[in-house]
This record gives C-alpha cells, structure tokens and sequence, in this order.
C-alpha cells in the first residue's frame, strides 16, 4: 500500500508540473533565434495556437511574450515570436493559451491605424472593441456566395471605363515599384466620400513592410480629406518583425470581415503581397522548412489563396455583403512571369497592370489597358459607363497598333490620320492627377465629349484643359444633367441629347 500511495503521489506532483499553476499545459524554450523558438514540453499543442513565454523563474511582474504555433514536430514544436523577443532564452517556461491568434474588431476600429494585433498606434487611446475574431476564417462556400454585379467605383477613369472592378471581386495591382500602385488604390479609397453614406464600403489598407514615414504620410492625407472616418489602416512597417508583416493580411482581412457578415460592403487593400511572400519565406526557412523554387516554400500559393478566396459577395440569405480584394504584387522590371506574380494572377479575378515605360512618358495612371483584365467585366459597371466605354478597350487596342505602325510610315490616309488622332485624344483624357478621383457621371461626360468627338479639333496639349473647363460650366449651369446621370446611373437618349448640346454650346464659347 505504501509503494501504490508513494507512486499515485508521484504521478499527481508530475502532472501538477506539467499542467502548471491554472492547469495549463506547459513546456520550455530549447532553442531561440531570428524571432523563432523550438519548444519541447507541449505535447498536445495545436498549428495556429497562441502560446505565451515568461522567465523561469516568473515573476508576476513580467509580462509574457505572445508566440504563434506554427510547425509540429516529433519531440518539439516551432513558433515564431510576436513581438519583442530579445529578452527570450533557454530555458524560459512555455504556456499553451488553448485559443488561436484573435484580433480585435468592430466599428471602434474606424479612423484608427493599429499593429496586427490590435494594438493602436495613433496616440489616440484604446480601443474597447465589440469583439474579436481568429485571423485565420475559412472562406464562404460556393453555396454561400452570389455574382458580383454591383460597382465598385475606384473614380480612376481608365478603371471604371475599361477593367471595372464588382463588390466582391478580387482585382490584382501589379507593376515595378514607384509607378502609381499605392496612389491608386488610395484615389480609390477617397473616391467612397462620393458614395452615399449608406452604401459607401469601410476600407482596410494593409501596409506590409512599408516605411513608417509613408504610412504616416497616407493617413495624413486621408485625414486631410475626411476619408479616416470609414477607414481602418494596419501597419506592419518596415522595422517590425516578419512575424507581424506575416499575419497583418490575416488579422486586416478578419475586421474586414466582420463587416461583410453584417450584411455591409468591404474593401480591403494588401500593400503588398511580395513583402508578405517574403516574410513567409524567411519564417519558413528558420523553421527548416524545405525550399522551392526561387527559395520560397512549398505552400506559398496556400499562403495567398487561403487569403484572397476570403474575399466574396455573399448571398441574400447570408445577409448579401461583400468584401473586395485589391492585392498589390510588385514586378522586377515588369517581369510577370516571376513566382509570386504568376501565383496571384492564378488566384485573382483579374489584374490591373502598371507599365513604368508609360509612367516615364506621363501617362498616370500608368495603365496598360491593353494586358489589363477584369473577368467580371461589364456586369459591374453603371448603364451609364457601359453606354460611353464599350467600345473602349477596341479603340485603343486598335490605336496603338496604329502609333506602332504609323512610325514607320510616310504618308497617312484621312481616315488612318483621323483614327490616331482620336486615340491620342482618349489616351490624354483617361490622364489623371492624384488626389483627383472622379464621380460616375463626370467620367461618362468625359467619355462622351472624346467618342463623340468634340475633341477631336482640340488641340493635343489643351485637351484636358478643356475637360477641366467642361465639368466647371457643367456643374455651374447644367447641374441638372449631372444629377440625372447620378441619380439614375443610366444614360438615356434624351440625356443624351441635353448633354451632347450642352457640350456643344460650351465648345463654342471655349473657341472664343
């Protein structure tokens, strides 16, 4: 009896230890390096669970140091450390938490910029959230989902005209650095203060290795112009960890989340998914996890499909909101052939592709409307714009094979001479300045005064002076029409008409 009371008392000291002062599993740090630590001790530990790191021996002053699970292996499991871990050693106590990584969301999150984790970093106090979410969410069912034919207006002509973007598409930004990626999806986001209040989509902007000035200098700009108010901004900037740029698409994707399953529109914006590719990468190569091609690891396409298919337009009886994609991927010298370009083309529903050869000739945007795609095309945009741009993509295709072919001739016919010069119209109306999104029906009036060719005996250079002037004397006098256009989102022919004679009417005082 004694030896079975001895062993029985042995077995409870030997589990108290284990299971440690509330009855949680614990372990220890064997190894720590580069932001990631091996831990033994935590046998039923699961992928994607919190665990927390403290010194051994605790002190009740200390605040444990977040860790995420992310390999499993016969003895030990690898986690990549949350935050600040210089101060993590050999030998440090390792506690499971039961929970996955979670982050705050809700609509105390509007207006503020906050880390991956939550955490604000704005100055402006806490955040008391109405609920957290896990970062990782499997993506709605097919069952789940309906066909995206609602807008998504971006106020960028060349866009809205030619590869119109649906609320709850997924819409790639692809192009070398420094030509117009990030200034376009932030004339997208103030473009929503032309939307009603009552359908203008909340607007996350994921900053994924971005340098903390130009984050700063983003939101200051959307705060200038009122745009904050709708907008949540998650900043992993350049001098955090990789762990952080590694889960901020996740964490800004959950908040944008929580808004579509209330039946409200979302836009989430991923700048960018090459930061993210190779903060993966370097995770995944100090876990030893074995490298592919350009020495990315196998689940690369994993990583970012698991992300994008999150995006979606759910069905009625899901309570009908969406949440909206727009993933930037950066190109080395236009190179989309590269791993992580290909990768996100085979995921997304089209991309928007920035050429720096027309960013140097000052074409901005830099769109190249030729290669750029939107597989869900027409049925998300307005009557209107559908009316004024069908022909568009046609017109400039066939443009530039003209320019191309025209260098090299001597003499034109008319009708050759006449096609040229209506393209080189179009392709300096669809220039735009940054900061200068514009709303539905100005586009169509641009639009229609170039097709229509009203332009066409404007001189080249004036050419937007003369949009400029138009939209002035149309607000000014003819308001009305505008209105109409906004209202019905249609252009029907007696609109038509009005707008045809209005422009006509303001040519000729623009002779004068």
């Amino acid at each position: 009896m004694a030896r079975d009371h001895i062993e029985e008392l042995l077995e409870k000291e030997l589990e108290g230890k284990a299971l440690g002062p509330q009855g949680k599993e614990i372990g220890r740090v064997v190894s720590v390096g580069d932001g990631i630590v091996q831990i033994e001790g935590l046998p039923s530990v699961v992928f994607s669970e919190m665990v927390e790191i403290a010194r051994w021996p605790g002190t009740l002053e200390e605040k444990p140091v977040p860790a995420l699970i992310l390999n499993l292996e016969e003895y030990t499991a690898g986690a990549v450390v949350l935050g600040e871990g210089s101060a993590i050693k050999e030998g440090d106590v390792v506690q499971r938490t039961g929970s996955v990584l979670s982050v705050p969301v809700g609509e105390a999150l509007l207006g503020r910029v906050v880390n991956p984790l939550g955490v604000p970093l704005d100055g402006k106090g806490s955040i008391s959230a109405e609920a957290s979410l896990p970062i990782e969410r499997p993506a709605p069912g097919v069952l789940d989902r309906q066909s995206v034919n609602t807008p998504l207006a971006t106020g960028i002509k060349a866009i809205d005209a030619a590869i119109p973007i649906g609320r709850g598409q997924r819409e790639l930004i692809i192009g070398d650095r420094q030509i117009g990626k990030t200034a376009l999806v932030q004339d997208t986001i103030l473009n929503q203060l032309h939307e009603p209040e009552e359908t203008r989509p909340i607007c996350i902007y994921v900053a994924i290795g971005q340098k903390a000035s130009k984050i700063a200098q983003l939101v200051g700009e959307l705060e200038a112009k009122g745009a904050m108010k709708y907008t949540i901004v998650v900043a992993a900037s350049a001098s955090d960890p990789a762990s952080l740029w590694y889960i901020a698409p996740y964490a800004g994707c959950s908040m944008g989340e929580y808004f579509r399953d209330k039946g409200k529109d979302a836009l989430i914006i991923y700048d960018d998914l090459s930061k993210h590719a190779w903060a993966w990468r370097q995770i995944a190569l100090l876990l030893r996890r074995p490298p592919g091609r350009e020495a990315y690891p196998g689940d690369v396409f994993y990583l970012h499909s698991r992300l994008l298919e999150r995006a979606a337009r759910l069905s009625k009886e899901k309570g009908g909101g969406s949440l909206t994609a727009l993933p930037i991927v950066e190109t080395q010298l236009g190179d989309v052939s590269a791993y992580i370009p290909t990768n996100v083309i085979s995921i997304t529903d089209g991309q928007i592709f920035l050429e720096s050869d027309l960013f140097s000739q000052g074409q901005r945007p830099a769109i190249n409307i030729g290669i750029s795609v939107s597989r869900v095309g027409s049925s998300a945009q307005t009557k209107a714009t559908k009316k004024v741009a069908g022909q568009l993509k046609l017109d400039l295709a066939q443009f530039q094979e003209l320019a191309a072919f025209a260098q090299f001739a001597q003499d034109l016919d008319p009708a050759t001479r006449k096609r040229i010069d209506r393209g080189q119209r179009l392709m300096e109306i669809l220039k735009q300045g940054q900061f200068e999104p514009m709303p539905m029906e100005e586009q169509v009036v641009s639009l229609l005064a170039v097709n229509e060719g009203y332009l066409d005996d404007v001189p080249l250079d004036t050419v937007r002076d003369f949009e400029k002037r138009l939209l002035i004397h149309l607000k000014d006098h003819q308001r009305a029409i505008l209105q109409k256009i906004h209202e019905t989102k249609a252009l029907e022919d007696d609109t038509r008409e009005e707008l045809k004679k209005a422009i006509e009417e303001f040519k000729q005082t623009y002779a004068r």
